[in-house]
């Protein structure tokens, strides 16, 4: 019906004035936009209002379609920095004298920095032990984490076991070349 309206009657279309279908539009978008929806603002995370906002202003200055994808970016970007922020590890001492890091997280390229952090070669003892049970890898900078943290110790003159690994991080580690 639109099109039909908008292919044979558009002479009528052009006798309205703009002014007046910019009203239309500006009472469409009042009606139409979730008003509730800014009572419920402080009770959102700091980090979704900004992309809500961040979307809104691209929305209004480019198009929906170049917004949408600004929001799956500030969502990946979000997703990733949180994720990062959870490693952690838990270390203890063995009763053969060497020290235990039990690290827990995921391991990717956002968060290896956090893991290398975590770990201090030159004050460890000669035997340290890597358990995984509760690590995740997801891409190559994992890999390269793990291989980075073996160098150190290795540097120190210290060895590195690794325990516990899934299928899925042996599977990744042996296609990347490295030992597990």
């Amino acid at each position: 019906m639109i099109l039909l309206f908008v292919l044979f009657l558009s002479p009528l279309i052009e006798r309205i004035p703009l002014a007046a279908l910019v009203g239309v539009m500006f009472v469409v978008a009042q009606q139409t936009f979730a008003w509730a929806s800014l009572r419920v603002l402080h009770k959102v995370p700091v980090n979704d209002v900004l992309a809500i906002i961040a979307v809104t202003v691209v929305t209004v200055f480019t198009d929906l379609a170049m917004a949408v994808l600004f929001g799956i970016i500030i969502a990946a970007l979000n997703f990733a920095w949180q994720h990062a922020r959870e490693l952690y590890a838990d270390s203890h001492e063995d009763a053969d004298g060497g020290k235990r890091y039990q690290v827990h997280g995921t391991l990717f390229f956002a968060s290896t920095a956090s893991f290398l952090n975590q770990f201090d070669p030159a004050q460890d003892p000669t035997q340290v032990t890597l358990d995984c049970q509760h690590l995740s890898f997801v891409d190559y900078s994992a890999v390269a984490a793990l291989k980075t943290l073996r160098e150190r110790y290795a540097k120190a003159g210290k060895h590195l076991r690794v325990v516990h690994l899934s299928e899925r991080c042996k599977k990744l580690l042996k296609r990347a070349g490295e030992q597990h």
